[in-house]
């Protein structure tokens, strides 16, 4: 059973989705809030999905680290200007689902996540790939292709053994490109090693779903 808080500062919006996740099996609800600032900090949950409205008033970027810094976070959004994938991504967060996304959308995400991957909703995936490699020409963390080839293989969620095998390397080979990759990307494990090859513009294409990290 996944237990999910949801932050959403409008009522009807609140309610709706409060009793969806009631009536979804698998799911319950953790917490019904109408801001991060009102989530106890005594409440715990596997998932948070926050709404994040385009106007004055809504959470900022830093109400949105503090809540991923308690648990997944799903962000749901319209995602025009001036909030952008790669300022929320850098927070941390693991989900993006439209604003008006449906309920199997909604339930995707929050399962994905809940499990440990990353989710982006098939409305967006488009528009996330196109700004994340916008302006990628080049790998701005100087990797080495074989090292972006490694990296990609990490993020789907291969065993360094699977990856070798994939390669045509020995373990112990693809051990040294995963200490030099996260070196360079400052990564510690591999949730974050994923996260920057969704950011670095390195999974065009696959950005829909990913496997536990």
């Amino acid at each position: 059973m996944l237990t999910i808080a949801i932050i959403d500062d409008h009522p009807v919006k609140r309610a709706g989705l409060e009793k969806f996740v009631a009536e979804t099996p698998g799911l319950a609800v953790a917490a019904s809030v109408r801001a991060v600032a009102d989530l106890a900090g005594d409440v715990r949950f596997d998932v948070a999905i926050l709404d994040v409205p385009l106007r004055p008033g809504g959470p900022a970027l830093s109400e949105i680290e503090a809540l991923v810094a308690r648990g997944p976070v799903v962000v749901s959004s319209t995602w025009e200007r001036p909030l952008t994938f790669g300022a929320v991504l850098r927070t941390g967060v693991r989900g993006f689902v439209a604003g008006r996304a449906d309920g199997r959308n909604i339930v995707a995400a929050l399962i994905t996540v809940g499990e440990g991957g990353f989710y982006v909703c098939p409305q967006l995936a488009g528009r996330f790939q196109a700004e994340l490699v916008r302006n990628v020409n080049e790998d701005p963390a100087g990797l080495a292709p074989r090292e972006v080839e490694t990296l990609r293989w990490i993020a789907r969620g291969l065993t360094h053994s699977q990856i070798a095998g994939r390669m045509g390397l020995t373990e112990a080979t693809v051990n040294t490109y995963a200490k030099r990759i996260r070196a360079k990307l400052n990564a510690g494990n591999k949730a974050e090693l994923t996260r920057m090859a969704i950011e670095l513009g390195h999974m065009a294409g696959e950005t829909r779903r990913f496997p536990a990290a």
